[in-house]
């Protein structure tokens, strides 16, 4: 019989029942470090005291009053993401998936309304991840992802990462314009090089295409600025966001120039949930964090210490991991033998990641992570890198 939960999902045994920090405990009482955090999301760590207490305060006053109404929340969430990106306007929706459609919307829309509707086309790359809605399993285009689910949506077409030829050779007259993560989470932990984002901002001004950016992991302070692209110096026309935007709570966004959200007019997009109070709420409690004098530059500095101990905990192991990939506290560990055989022994030994593309462990911790836990980490990580040796291995089944 069929569990009343449904199966699309291969879960870990495990149950938390409570969180601290970077810490998380089972109702066993087992502890774990979690270099996963929630995929990315819990950008503040559990139980961070700040997010928390407002989420719960502005629970016992209104969650949820529909967009029928103004959301005061909501316009402080749009006025400091405004202040502190290229944007000029923001929609809020309640996860990344939902974001991108709404970018890509937004895109298609920008096109028709300028007296270019034949440009409905988007060149996207191999080894994307940008959901799981119909159009963006299209988007995707991971064969994997869209078996079983009829003829793919319209519009996406793939071109290699990080080469530019491609792009160009790629762009038509139904182009409308370029999708692209600064940093790929699921494909592996591949960054963009910077020249080559820096290239796709000059073709999209050659051409007349609009640049979106997926930002949904690797923005939010996670490679030590706000997001990704800053560090090649560009600017988008439109930009998705989610995951750590709330902290764990569910919230998503599209960042967009007056350009592109002026034609975003009454009835041309909508979401019942989105931007409710409760969510920008949070939003907003993230923020105040993620904006203070010197977190990003915390997160810069961890993040660098982690990259070198684990580009030594490579040469340690290098019948174990082949590379370090990444930035910030966005990397991960290439791996020589089968990553989910060292995801399984990170949990064995009291740690949980994150398996991606490429055959890839993704480390991806809380913001808020400290020096303390991440020496832990590295602890554990060489701990699992032990059990995971080929030589071990043959020992275990004599």
């Amino acid at each position: 019989m069929i569990a009343a939960l449904m199966p699309n999902y291969n879960r870990a045994d495990l149950a938390f029942e409570r969180g601290e920090g970077a810490w998380l405990w089972t109702a066993d009482g087992r502890r774990f470090l979690d270099f996963g955090a929630g995929i990315a999301t819990s950008s503040l760590g559990h139980g961070h005291p700040g997010l928390t207490r407002a989420i719960a305060e502005q629970a016992a006053r209104v969650m949820h009053v529909s967009n029928l109404y103004r959301v005061p929340q909501a316009e402080e969430l749009a006025r400091r993401l405004v202040e502190a990106t290229f944007a000029d306007s923001v929609f809020f929706c309640n996860s990344g998936a939902e974001a991108n459609e709404g970018m890509v919307k937004m895109m298609r829309k920008t096109m028709s309304e300028t007296g270019r509707g034949e440009r409905y086309r988007f060149i996207c790359f191999e080894g994307a991840f940008h959901g799981r809605t119909l159009a963006m399993l299209a988007a995707t285009g991971n064969a994997k992802y869209l078996s079983g689910y009829g003829p793919e949506c319209a519009g996406f077409d793939h071109v290699p990462f990080n080469n530019l030829n491609a792009v160009r050779a790629a762009i038509t007259g139904e182009t409308a314009g370029i999708i692209v993560e600064p940093i790929q989470g699921e494909g592996g932990i591949r960054p963009a090089q910077l020249q080559f984002l820096q290239g796709l901002r000059a073709a999209c001004d050659e051409y007349g295409l609009l640049l979106g950016l997926d930002e949904i992991q690797c923005g939010m302070g996670r490679t030590g600025k706000l997001f990704a692209h800053q560090w090649a110096g560009i600017t988008p026309d439109v930009m998705s966001v989610a995951k750590g935007i709330g902290g764990g709570f569910p919230l998503g966004a599209v960042l967009a120039t007056e350009a592109v959200a002026r034609h975003m007019l009454p009835g041309t997009h909508g979401t019942t949930f989105g931007g409710n109070p409760l969510a920008c709420t949070a939003g907003n409690a993230v923020l105040d964090v993620m904006l203070a004098p010197g977190f990003l530059d915390s997160v810069a500095r961890k993040g660098q210490r982690l990259w070198d101990e684990l580009a030594a905990v490579v040469r340690e192991f290098p019948d174990v991991f082949e590379e370090v990939r990444g930035a910030g506290l966005m990397l991960g560990l290439k791996c020589a033998v089968p990553a989910g055989d060292v995801n399984n022994a990170l949990m064995a030994e009291g740690m949980l990641a994150v398996t991606a593309g490429e055959n890839v462990l993704r480390l991806v911790p809380p913001l808020v992570i400290t020096d303390e836990d991440i020496t832990q980490g590295l602890e554990i990580i060489r701990r699992a890198a032990r059990r995971c040796r080929p030589s071990a291995a043959k020992v275990a089944a004599q």
